[in-house]
């Protein structure tokens, strides 16, 4: 997918060779890492997280590729030696691209704070996935460039050009937002807004026959099973005691409304505690198993010197619900306040790192609101409790890249050229390249629709239409929009270009400002 994407936006045999080159050496020594990390540093790997972390190596390295080389070809118009054009482009796309993935990492890396374990262990594998792409785009490829030299962009060799400056193409949505600039954005953000009402159609908590997308034998097993005996009997509730306060234990269980059965107890052969399995009347993933479940815990935890616990799928479920809902309160607003430091850290503002934190929440909810109308229409409404926060820290983390692409690029132009030009002119350098990084980043993600696996289906398909959102309305449309519309404000407290942030109408008063 991603070569398919590359020859497309280059439309040269050769130059898509060496991004994507690059990206596998990524992926591989990411792998590497993963198994140091799963052996000698207690990492919990899993299939689903190594897996998703592989995507998101190729879909994060082959954007912060592209963005590098669009930079290389502008500087070799600029300059007849290619190895000057490169240092320049390096220095000039580096800020960005450091920033984005340190806002990755950084994101990724407050997973750790999680009660998940496949949760926790996705942040440090992740974060490495998304270091040794930066680590191999920014200092291998560069040196490949230079090395081939002009012939790798054969057959649109960029030429020596100082001429070609001033010759960008204007596309249609510059031309759009610098005319009505209040307008767009508004439209945008009711557009999103509209969007994010499609939430309303996801639920939360995934039964145990909805985890394919093709009927396996495990869920006509217990289809069959459900059809001639209790519908709890397929995953009864299974108990802990100690050995001599069975009995009690047995007798507890058994007055608990919602159990149809507990059988005889086995001996354990410790002599000291003893397995006790309830069987439920309701089928183990509803809501009235769970408040089953409650009551059962509730009742056998009163019988003194037991010591009992109660374990099980419907158990382990509720466990994972709780734990989910706990870490989505702790992590997500955490997440957020690591992406608005390092945005206020590289814009040197305030005011445009909040607008740009607003918008990627307000892309998530959208983002969200739209994989829910399509999942309800195939029949996929129902998600895991950990996937929210999968796709929330994909989408704010990923999503504000492309509008860190801009904004870098707009302080560089606004300094030379004022804050309305400058911004159009940003959009209009930046928006080919960053049109290609989404499409690379929502192809790659999309490649997870195509598994049999229900939740790597609604991951895949939440990312990527996140990505295209902030590819085509928030990066196109809303962000530039609301910039120009604010005007030199948006950098409050900096100055840009020796021009105030925000207007002042006498001396005095900025004085007693600052």
């Amino acid at each position: 997918m991603v070569a398919v994407v590359l020859l497309i936006t280059y439309r040269s045999p050769v130059l898509w060779i060496v991004p994507l080159l690059s990206v596998g050496l990524a992926s591989q020594l990411f792998m590497g890492a993963v198994y140091l990390l799963g052996r000698y540093a207690g990492v919990t790997v899993t299939d689903a997280s190594s897996g998703i972390t592989l995507v998101l190596v190729f879909g994060a390295g082959t954007d912060y590729a592209l963005l590098l080389i669009a930079r290389y070809r502008e500087e070799l118009r600029r300059h007849e030696d290619r190895y000057t054009a490169m240092v320049l482009a390096w220095r000039r796309s580096f800020p960005a691209i450091l920033a984005s993935a340190a806002t990755v990492t950084l994101g990724l890396l407050c997973l750790l704070a999680a009660q998940m374990n496949d949760v926790r262990g996705l942040g440090p594998v992740a974060a490495a996935g998304i270091l040794m792409a930066f680590a191999v785009v920014t200092t291998l490829m560069p040196a490949l460039l230079v090395l081939l030299g002009r012939w790798v962009f054969w057959p649109f060799v960029p030429r020596f050009n100082p001429a070609h400056e001033n010759a960008t193409k204007t596309p249609l949505w510059t031309r759009l937002v610098g005319r009505r600039p209040r307008p767009i954005w508004m439209l945008a953000t009711l557009a999103l807004a509209a969007l994010g009402l499609g939430v309303l159609g996801l639920r939360l908590g995934q039964p145990a026959d909805s985890v394919y997308t093709t009927e396996v034998g495990s869920v006509a097993g217990q289809r069959l099973i459900a059809q001639h005996f209790p519908r709890g009997a397929s995953s009864p509730v299974r108990i802990i005691a100690a050995a001599g306060s069975a009995d009690r234990v047995v007798a507890a269980a058994e007055s608990v409304d919602g159990v149809a059965a507990v059988k005889p107890v086995v001996d354990s052969g410790d002599s000291q505690w003893v397995p006790i399995e309830a069987v439920l009347d309701d089928p183990p993933d509803s809501a009235a198993a769970n408040a089953t479940v409650d009551r059962i815990r509730e009742t056998v935890h009163a019988v003194p010197g037991a010591d009992a616990l109660v374990g099980g799928e419907t158990a382990i479920a509720i466990d994972i619900e709780r734990a989910a809902s706990r870490d989505n309160a702790l992590l997500m607003p955490a997440i957020l306040l690591v992406v608005f430091a390092v945005l206020i850290i590289l814009l040197r503002a305030v005011v445009a790192p909040l607008l740009l934190a607003a918008s990627v929440m307000l892309s998530y909810v959208a983002a969200m609101g739209l994989a829910g109308l399509v999942l309800s229409v195939i029949g996929y409404p129902a998600m895991p409790p950990t996937l929210p926060l999968w796709g929330y820290i994909f989408l704010v983390t990923l999503g504000v890249d492309y509008t860190i692409f801009l904004m870098t690029r707009a302080r560089e132009e606004v300094a030379r050229a004022g804050n309305r030009e400058g911004i159009l002119s940003a959009l209009a350098v930046t928006g080919g390249v960053i049109t290609s990084a989404g499409i690379v980043l929502a192809a790659t993600f999309g490649t997870l629709i195509v598994l049999p696996v229900v939740m790597a289906l609604q991951i895949g398909l939440i990312v990527a239409l996140g990505v295209l959102l902030d590819t085509f309305v928030v990066r196109t449309l809303l962000v530039p929009a609301l910039a120009i519309d604010l005007g030199p404000r948006i950098w409050w407290p900096g100055r840009i270009g020796g021009a105030p942030a925000a207007p002042h109408p006498d001396r005095k008063r900025v004085k007693l400002a600052v």
